[in-house]
């Protein structure tokens, strides 16, 4: 059920409410199988009767029918899959949070100026210890179908946390036959420690070769608690569906809260990267 609190200006909704948002501001009456949406929006207030929209509306809504800069954040976790987002639009950048089994997210204004910030909180990056000057870089490599088979071997049931480490490197170990120490180790205690991967995807209007495109920059990052961030360079997001088998390369390598706050900030177009008509 759709929700809001006026004095935030911040709404619980679900896709289907947006869809229905979609086709009213086209002038278009929702398709049957959206009846239900546009009749609990009428009913908190959101929807007038013949259609019109709650002024309280206005900046969401403007936001979602032009926006500049479109990010999507996807979190996997112990629940699952879990997304959230930010829209940036011409007057107005909204950011909404999804939680784990439920069907809305809160969409809630957010200062410009606050982004980066949002983003961080949304991955819950924490400022952790930085690498010593001149440590060397530590990369693991092996296959998605050995990372397959760790997960595997992880959820295998009664196990306690030694057998389960011991677990996972074995499946590791024969999965992918080049993986060795010290990697192997690496790999294992990334595995057995891991809170979640994530990965954040920008996309807006721009211009590439004098054409006018889509363009999009992703990162993806393991946050494995005490071991810290770990960045997934390869499989290289953006992931295309059917990009990625189990014999595509899976390569970490060990990066910081610093870091991964500046990679997050680059995600982020300048505003001459944008299709702005000038004034």
């Amino acid at each position: 059920m759709p929700s809001y609190d006026s004095s935030r200006a911040r709404f619980r909704l679900a896709d289907r409410h947006i869809a229905v948002f979609a086709h009213l501001l086209d002038g278009e009456t929702p398709p049957e199988e959206l009846w239900e949406s546009l009749v609990e929006l009428q009913r908190v207030g959101l929807v007038g009767e013949e259609g019109e929209l709650a002024p309280l509306l206005r900046d969401l809504l403007g936001a979602l029918a032009d926006p500049m800069v479109m990010i999507q954040v996807e979190i996997t976790g112990e629940h699952g899959p879990v997304n959230h987002g930010v829209v940036v639009g011409q007057g107005a950048v909204i950011s909404h949070d999804g939680w784990p089994g439920e069907e809305e997210s809160e969409y809630v204004s957010i200062e410009p100026n606050t982004l980066v910030w949002e983003l961080a909180r949304k991955v819950n990056l924490h400022r952790g210890e930085k690498p010593a000057e001149g440590e060397p870089e530590v990369r693991v490599e092996t296959t998605m179908g050995a990372l397959d088979a760790a997960f595997v071997a992880l959820e295998e049931p009664g196990a306690d946390d030694e057998a389960a480490r011991d677990a996972v490197r074995k499946a590791l170990a024969e999965a992918d036959a080049g993986l060795a120490e010290p990697a192997l180790g690496h790999l294992r205690d990334l595995v057995v420690s891991l809170n979640s991967t994530w990965r954040i995807t920008t996309a807006w209007d721009g211009r590439q070769d004098g054409k006018d495109t889509t363009m999009i920059r992703a990162l993806a990052v393991w946050d494995c608690g005490p071991l810290g961030h770990w960045i997934r360079e390869q499989p290289e997001e953006p992931i295309l569906p059917g990009q990625v088998g189990p014999d595509s390369a899976l390569v970490l390598v060990r990066s910081n809260a610093a870091e991964v706050w500046e990679k997050i900030t680059d995600l982020l177009p300048d505003r001459e990267e944008l299709l702005i008509d000038s004034e």
